[in-house]
């Protein structure tokens, strides 16, 4: 594996490690509400999320400067057949992700419901530029680490299945929620999937995006009518399991 690759990586990990530093430090410093404790770590956290995702896509877009430059001349699709793939692939991720809900409600008997995108919207009212980590920056960065650089080299020593899979579930244990992890999993097989047949990153990058920024902007406007729908599903589910 190349070395700014390992540099990469390594900046990855720092700044998803760098929150038990930062949150506290923002806190010391008056980022957030003084006057309430949980309030004040919130708001912390948010700001933080901002400074170390914005710090970190910065670094990794220098340490890949050079990229274009040093890679051996690979056939890419074309950019109308790009264009294609990536609004297809939006639509592909939300059919994949949809059948994969299915499964984990009606066979697995997990709740559907994310705890992280919970987080990340509490997070969002109360810091609303958040949005740019989570729809723009995160995406582009998880697209970087577990498509271009885990997903590329494993696929170039191994195959796809072989790359996706270990590259999927590095990404699905990443976000710490495991009983979901077979839905991250799914997710990751579908941008590697798009990477594989475009051999373009850009194609996962706009596909990841579009699709956070949907769920965004869904959950944001009907956060409501979302909860009383989950809540009565968990009650379904309750009187089922009970019958």
């Amino acid at each position: 594996m190349k070395k700014q690759y390992w540099w990469i990586i390594i900046t990855y990990i720092i700044m998803q490690l760098s929150s038990y530093i930062g949150v506290p430090l923002f806190y010391e410093l008056g980022v957030g509400d003084d006057e309430n404790l949980n309030a004040g770590l919130f708001q912390a956290q948010a700001y933080w999320s901002i400074t170390s995702f914005t710090a970190a896509f910065v670094i990794i877009l220098f340490l890949l400067r050079h990229e274009r430059k040093n890679n051996v001349r690979i056939e890419k699709a074309s950019f109308g057949e790009s264009a294609i793939w990536a609004v297809f692939g939006v639509f592909l991720a939300f059919f994949i992700q949809t059948i994969v809900g299915n499964i984990e409600i009606y066979v697995l008997k997990v709740n559907p419901m994310s705890e992280n995108t919970q987080v990340i919207m509490d997070l969002i009212e109360a810091t609303p530029y958040l949005i740019i980590v989570t729809s723009i920056i995160g995406p582009i960065l998880e697209e970087i680490i577990f498509r271009k650089i885990i997903f590329g080299v494993i696929y170039q020593k191994t195959n796809f299945w072989i790359g996706a899979l270990v590259s999927s579930l590095l990404f699905g244990i990443v976000h710490g929620e495991p009983e979901l992890l077979l839905r991250y999993t799914a997710m990751g097989f579908t941008f590697a999937f798009l990477y594989y047949k475009t051999k373009r990153i850009l194609v996962p990058i706009f596909a990841h995006t579009m699709m956070n920024t949907i769920v965004v902007i869904i959950q944001t406007i009907y956060h409501d009518e979302i909860e009383n729908m989950m809540k009565q599903m968990e009650q379904i589910q309750i009187i089922i399991g009970g019958s």
